[in-house]
């Protein structure tokens, strides 16, 4: 479980969380680290100018903490080498399901892509369907998308998100493609009755499979949606001794207006927002 490193907040310092909804998120999505840190990520990270410039410039105000970078888009070059020269702390956004915009691109990668994009977007259930025709497929594209990272970045994605969390497919988690002992996106975290029992059992299992080979925040939601305001309230408030990913797109409007505008720290009080690299996780 993770745990940070000298970034607690004093508990009189934050609004006060709401004790049984704690305790009732940490039953169903894992135990609290008890020391708490709040990561806002941007998704897409080098996707197109915009969204990349957006979610610089929600870095640059400390609005947004860390970022998940596309390879093989269009920006992914230009937005590599800003955040080598902003020290942006990035991890490798997995993406299975939007067409590759780079030029660099080549057609069996494209092949393999539409390929399994196809099958992900078929229906809502095929994310949960292990499909071994396209395990070949999937592990060209996981392994040509960990060297292009390597190749823009210099090193190894020290964590792992998916776009539109496609990470968290059955082709991918239990084929072990995820590097071992990286930071993994856990499910989305859900206040009880918000999803059906069944759906929180599979959350619930997906969640302990990754945590068997790879480190986990306490908790991981979405920015949206931003009211009510009491939402945010609840979720700010656990990381006053929880660690707590947030999701969130700067290319959006209201997100854009919500992170750069300089709301998000009215909301967020005492609570810190820092980046993954800013503690250590222990497995």
């Amino acid at each position: 479980m993770a745990t940070s490193n000298n970034l607690s907040v004093p508990a009189d310092t934050v609004p006060a969380s709401d004790p049984a909804l704690e305790s009732k998120l940490v039953e169903s999505t894992g135990k609290s680290s008890r020391t708490g840190v709040l990561i806002v990520n941007a998704d897409d990270w080098g996707r197109n100018v915009e969204t990349t410039d957006r979610i610089l410039e929600c870095v640059l105000r400390g609005a947004v903490s860390s970022a998940s970078a596309m390879v093989l888009m269009e920006d992914s070059e230009r937005a590599a080498a800003i955040a080598r020269e902003r020290g942006v702390d990035v991890g490798l956004h997995l993406n299975f399901t939007t067409p590759f915009s780079a030029t660099v691109a080549s057609g069996r990668l494209t092949e393999h892509h539409e390929r399994v994009a196809h099958f992900l977007l078929r229906n809502r259930l095929s994310q949960v369907v292990y499909h071994p025709g396209l395990t070949s497929s999937f592990e060209y594209l996981m392994a040509a998308q960990l060297e292009e990272f390597r190749r823009l970045y210099g090193e190894e994605p020290h964590r792992v998100d998916g776009h539109h969390h496609m990470h968290l497919c059955a082709n991918v988690l239990f084929a072990g493609l995820l590097p071992a002992g990286t930071i993994a996106r856990r499910n989305l975290s859900f206040q009880p009755g918000e999803k059906s029992g069944v759906n929180r059992f599979y959350r619930g299992l997906i969640d302990r499979l990754l945590a068997r080979r790879h480190r986990l925040t306490d908790f991981f939601f979405s920015l949206p949606p931003l009211e009510p305001a009491e939402r945010l309230h609840r979720i700010f408030a656990l990381a006053s001794q929880s660690v707590v990913e947030v999701e969130s797109h700067p290319v959006s409007p209201e997100e854009y207006r919500f992170l750069a505008g300089g709301e998000i720290f009215g909301r967020t009080g005492a609570v810190r927002v820092a980046s993954f690299r800013s503690f250590s996780f222990n497995s």
